[in-house]
């Protein structure tokens, strides 16, 4: 919850300059694609939800989180009618999951990569005069690599780290505020993903510990769109 509060607190210094985006034009572009450029801040969760192998011995109340990472996305959406769309989102996002808890501060996995490939089907509400609320829902895939093992973990004894690759699905809600009447909009888009991964800590050929994680980030964006 404070890692979505920090989002929302990110997003609403933009809405004074989204809101005055918004006076300059009522009129939007009905073009059939749309392209937007994002600062876009990640909040995963990454606490373990179950423990299905563990040969080192986890003390009691071990959990782990995952870091929030701030990265540049682009999203391309292609409108089959004004209400309805379809979105995909193209982006990669770094984290460190670290130890909380018993294991508070322990550094378990490295340089993860998460590539969220994403597809939602938006609906726009088109009856509003200055801008253009949306809501939708979709299916996301993450392929997840280039896991290293953090220092405490190697400590242990671990030699090889690997998060599970894993399909889930998201829910969406943003608005589009029209600059001008040639196309160009401010969007602020959030969103909240359903996914889980299994962790697992190799030592050597052997399986010492493997654990459940839900993920479920907060993805929340502000930037620029343009519709042709």
């Amino acid at each position: 919850m404070k890692r979505f509060q920090t989002g929302l607190a990110a997003l609403a210094a933009s809405l004074p300059i989204a809101a005055l985006a918004g006076a300059a034009s009522a009129q939007e572009a009905d073009g059939k694609f749309q392209v937007k450029a994002f600062v876009t801040t990640v909040q995963p969760d990454g606490a373990i939800t179950s423990v299905n192998t563990d040969l080192i011995g986890l003390p009691a109340g071990s959990q782990t989180s995952a870091n929030d990472s701030y990265i540049p996305t682009i999203a391309a959406e292609y409108f089959f009618a004004p209400n309805f769309s379809v979105e995909t989102i193209c982006c990669v996002t770094p984290h460190e999951v670290e130890g909380e808890g018993a294991l508070a501060g322990a550094a378990l996995i490295d340089d993860v990569i998460i590539l969220p490939a994403t597809v939602t089907a938006k609906y726009h509400f088109t009856n509003f005069d200055r801008f253009t609320p949306y809501v939708g829902a979709g299916a996301t895939h993450f392929f997840i690599f280039n896991e290293e093992v953090g220092a405490d973990a190697a400590a242990l004894g671990a030699s090889e780290a690997d998060l599970s690759d894993e399909f889930g699905f998201v829910l969406q809600a943003g608005v589009d505020i029209p600059v001008n009447d040639r196309g160009l909009s401010v969007s602020l888009d959030a969103k909240r993903y359903f996914v889980d991964t299994t962790a697992t800590f190799r030592a050597g050929s052997d399986i010492a510990l493997r654990t459940e994680h839900e993920l479920d980030p907060w993805v929340i964006s502000a930037g620029l769109a343009y519709r042709f």
